[in-house]
């Protein structure tokens, strides 16, 4: 019994020794290698929504005169096929709309002999047209995957809204998309070197390039030593634009009808007259700007007036916002389509264009408001404030509002 319980003791010290040098020893080299070669194994690599690993790829740009029958016939597509993808393409999309200066992409076959399996062309940064060129061949329209990014920008104002835009590397849509936020509250014509703004908005990039800018979340812009801040907010299911307390930053008319250009006349009841060398009344505000120039409503109104002022007004507009206010737009050069007596327009519309119809030495637009039949300074003009955040939404705005001042108040630093 002794005996059998030494030996019984040295086996299992053997079969101890043997699993643990089982354990101690390094894996087998082929089940390294496999797993090696699972970690390699890439992901297909996609674009416009096809598998482009099996395909060579061409890209390039539309040339002036360059059609789409041009560019596949150069791949050495026969006219057969191009009729066929053309008559295909008549729901989807206008060939004829194929511009220079776009982007195309042709998938291509890698064998000896290239046969072109899609072209593509890209209508947009977002939206593309794909041409199949397979035996079932068709053509369908795509867009783009758009991610949106949270940016800011800050800036300081040494000649206008516009250049320090440009000037900070900014999308110019920044400064378009600002002025037409604060066009009810401040007025870019009198804005002065050294004023600023500080933004933070939403910034559209498509496969890591930048495509523009989507909707300006914040902002505050100083003017006259005031901070004047904007925020955006939904309220039952509609969004708008809020400053601090509350109060939409949309007033009942624009501060201005056009953008981006200069006061060469303001409101005077004694003018010197360019033309007729006389000093008489002036009950507008000359707002010199390039021939053409659009003109817009300031607000909501019908037009009462379409013509031409032989006193030396020129071709003009007249709109009635309401019982008590109207505004007149003179010297144009045209009309905008449609443009009539009686007919509805609203804040913001095209009415017209900057002329120098009438009296007047160069391109601008006369621009005045009438008060219950009275001209008055249309610079200084109180208008009311559109509807404000509802006491319902009260506390979630002004919750928002701290957030977003600390964070607009931050890109000083």
């Amino acid at each position: 019994m002794k005996r059998r319980r030494i030996i019984l003791i040295i086996v299992g010290f053997l079969i101890l020794v043997i699993l643990v040098v089982i354990l101690l020893l390094p894996r087998h080299p082929r089940v390294r290698e496999r797993d090696r070669a699972t970690l390699t194994i890439h992901e297909p690599h996609f674009e416009y929504g096809i598998n482009v690993d099996s395909f060579r790829i061409i890209k390039g740009k539309i040339q002036p005169n360059q059609n789409l029958s041009g560019i596949l016939q150069s791949f050495h597509v026969d006219y057969s096929t191009i009729d066929r993808l053309i008559r295909l393409a008549r729901p989807v999309f206008d060939v004829r709309k194929i511009r220079a200066g776009n982007d195309y992409t042709v998938f291509c076959t890698r064998d000896s002999t290239v046969v072109v399996r899609y072209f593509i062309y890209e209508i947009s940064p977002v939206s593309f047209v794909v041409f199949d060129l397979h035996d079932s061949a068709r053509v369908y329209m795509g867009e783009k995957e758009v991610k949106t990014f949270i940016a800011s920008a800050q800036g300081i104002i040494q000649s206008s809204l516009w250049n320090s835009v440009l000037d900070n590397g900014l999308d110019p849509y920044l400064a378009v998309e600002l002025s037409d936020i604060y066009a009810w509250t401040i007025d870019f014509f009198g804005i002065q070197a050294g004023d600023s703004y500080r933004v933070i908005y939403e910034e559209e990039v498509i496969e890591g390039d930048t495509i523009g800018i989507g909707r300006i979340l914040a902002a505050c812009f100083n003017t006259m030593g005031n901070d004047y801040y904007a925020f955006y907010y939904v309220q039952e299911h509609e969004g708008d634009y809020f400053d601090d307390q509350g109060n939409s930053v949309r007033r009942a008319f624009l501060k201005a009808p056009l953008r981006y250009n200069r006061i060469s006349s303001r409101y005077s009841r004694s003018r010197m007259h360019p033309i007729l060398k006389i000093r008489r009344p002036h009950f507008g505000v000359d707002y010199a700007a390039p021939m053409g120039t659009p003109v817009h409503s300031i607000g909501d109104g019908t037009v009462i007036g379409v013509g031409f002022d032989v006193k030396g007004g020129g071709r003009y507009i007249r709109i009635r916002h309401n019982s008590a206010y109207t505004s007149l737009y003179m010297h144009l050069s045209g009309y905008a389509r449609g443009m009539k007596q009686g007919v509805r327009v609203h804040q913001g519309d095209l009415i017209g264009y900057v002329g120098k119809s009438g009296l007047a030495t160069g391109p601008h637009l006369d621009f005045r408001i009438f008060k219950n039949g009275s001209p008055v300074d249309p610079l200084k003009v109180e208008s009311p404030p559109a509807k404000p955040v509802e006491a319902i939404h009260r506390k979630e705005y002004d919750s928002l509002c701290i957030d977003m001042k600390r964070r607009l108040n931050g890109l000083q630093k």
